[in-house]
């Protein structure tokens, strides 16, 4: 019996159990034999109560079907092509649903080819190594050996070589071992030791070390233990608590920098917050006790993970995240603190939830997820498909509009006035639509469709504010990717021991993302901070994802970012 653990609803919910059935039938058969135990009694306990909760919920019609099958693991896809099916998908045109309406069934269409033949060319191996290869017996000039003998060609130069992309497998972190020859006199004793080959340095653990250890542990989600073991395999002995220390060490070395990136992102043009849910064990005891000595400084005993993506005015991102008690509108209050006092407010992304904003301390120019209004009326679609598939093909159509504007690189300005034409009169539309609904009792207001209607029409301004102010975006789905990064961490590690380790996977994790949004290699970039963490510290806004490569061509002419 497996526990899927969610986010709890204003109504006490358990944990949700998903039923072995051959499970639940041997433990009814041993019930008739002997009195059950104690684990029994408690699989039995948590399958009543489960049931309990889903006839309670379904009974208030506070759950859609497409909201049940998502707290079961069940959830589909919420693009439209899977929605409606290939063939409807591509409606551009959308009118309010009527009783009227027939559509003759549609007939699945095959899904066309992709372009290409699968493979990746040798210009996507951007990390690979390129090695020159010249010619075994000829050199530019040479007489063709193939020519007849009347003939005088010469070979000259191709533009392009023909190229061959060799991998190899190889430990995540090799190990060398540089056997350093000694002598000895044997007259006077003295003992004289080969020196290491240039570059090699006495440290067991290079920074590349480092580097990789975070980088499958913050980027990629994968177990200090995990790590040991695969190493293990390969006869390289990496110990659990060694990745830690490395790891640890290394933070504290790239903290400056982290803290470079946080005053950044606080003067951003437009911000975007979203958290979760993350376990730390430390933090946790420490709340417990002070619930249980009355000494709480408040009823909250939830632990977040926050993350906030920053667009400067030069369209770099920045993507930080931060651990503790404090939920995404404080944390985003906290960076607020740091901007300059002469800047405008800046446009904040961020879905309904109240506790995203930052408080009255702090202004920001508010904008709501579309994709989260989007979102209840697919979750609605198997109760009310006319109503939903009109609400969702109006958004895709705005949606198309948007990729438009991507399509043709579009400044802000543009944008505005091309959303202004295209996508206000469409929503226009559907905000009379749905206001007609509820006014003409056509929808009972405390439905589920009525609250999905009722969600877009209070945040409407919010929601559409990308047709009123330069710059704002339609959703928050940059700050949910982000939080993926830390998602994929909880479900491997399953949680940090203590509010320090929390830090150290706050400082790799914006590290590392904020160098994919910047389109740099996340290891060249952090063993380029390691190798010269003492200018990084002096320096830090010199050591950003998109201009350290710089800042290393000016300290290191003839390196690279890589080798530097």
């Amino acid at each position: 019996m497996k526990t899927l653990r969610k986010k709890s609803s204003g109504r006490s919910k358990p944990d949700l159990k998903v039923f072995d059935l051959k499970e639940l039938q041997d433990i009814i058969a041993r019930a008739g034999c002997r009195p059950l135990s104690e684990t029994d009694r408690a699989k039995l306990f948590e399958t009543v109560e489960t049931l309990a909760w889903m006839q309670q919920e379904l009974a208030a019609k506070n759950i859609s079907l497409a909201r049940l099958r998502s707290l079961f693991g069940l959830s589909n896809s919420e693009k439209q092509g899977n929605l409606f099916g290939p063939a409807d998908s591509g409606d551009t045109t959308s009118k309010p649903p009527s009783d009227d309406d027939e559509k003759p069934e549609a007939k699945p269409q095959p899904k066309p080819k992709p372009k290409g033949h699968g493979r990746n060319a040798a210009a996507a191996y951007k990390g690979a190594e390129h090695i020159e290869v010249p010619h075994e017996s000829l050199k530019p000039g040479d007489p063709c050996p193939t020519c007849p003998e009347n003939y005088k060609g010469k070979v000259y130069p191709m533009g392009k070589p023909r190229t061959l992309v060799r991998v190899v497998g190889q430990a995540p972190l090799p190990a060398t071992i540089y056997e350093l020859q000694r002598l000895r006199c044997n007259l006077c004793g003295k003992i004289f030791t080969a020196k290491p080959p240039p570059g090699i340095g006495n440290e067991k653990y290079d920074a590349t070390a480092a580097s990789m250890i975070a980088l499958f542990k913050y980027g990629s989600g994968m177990p200090f233990n995990r790590l040991r073991r695969l190493e293990g395999n390969l006869g390289i002995p990496l110990p659990a608590a060694t990745q830690w220390k490395i790891v640890h060490e290394a933070a504290e070395k790239v903290a400056p920098v982290h803290d470079e990136l946080i005053r950044q992102a606080a003067q951003g043009r437009l911000l975007h917050n979203d958290d979760t849910s993350m376990k730390v064990l430390a933090l946790r005891k420490r709340i417990e006790k002070e619930q249980a000595s009355g000494q709480a400084r408040s009823k909250r005993t939830g632990i977040f993970l926050t993350s906030i993506v920053s667009e400067l005015e030069d369209r770099h991102r920045i993507a930080l995240f931060f651990t503790g008690r404090n939920h995404a509108g404080e944390n985003m209050a906290v960076l607020l603190a740091r901007r300059a006092a002469d800047l405008q407010p800046p446009i904040q992304m961020c879905d309904g939830l109240d506790r995203n904003q930052p408080g009255r301390d702090f202004e920001t120019v508010l904008a709501n997820c579309l994709v989260h209004g989007r979102r209840k009326f697919v979750e609605l679609l198997g109760s009310f498909p006319k109503e939903c598939r009109h609400v969702i093909e109006v958004l895709g159509n705005v949606y198309m509009h948007e990729a438009a504007t991507k399509e043709q690189g579009m400044s802000d300005e543009e944008r505005l006035r091309y959303h202004q034409e295209h996508s206000r009169p469409l929503l226009d539309d559907l905000k009379t639509w749905m206001e007609e609904q509820t006014e003409q009792k056509l929808v009972e207001p405390n439905s589920s469709l009525g609250g999905a209607i009722a969600y877009m029409t209070k945040r409407w301004d919010r929601l559409t504010l990308f047709l009123h102010k330069p710059g704002s975006p339609l959703d928050n789905n940059i700050a949910e990717r982000a939080l993926k990064k830390a998602i994929l961490h909880r479900r491997n590690s399953l949680f940090y021991k203590t509010e320090n380790g929390a830090w150290v996977g706050d400082v790799f994790m914006s590290l590392i993302h904020t160098a994919e949004l910047a389109r740099a290699n996340p290891f060249d970039y952090l063993t380029a901070l390691l190798r010269h963490a003492d200018d990084a510290r002096r320096n830090p806004d010199q050591w950003m994802p998109w201009n350290y490569a710089a800042t290393l061509a000016d300290r290191n002419p003839s390196g690279s970012a890589g080798s530097a």
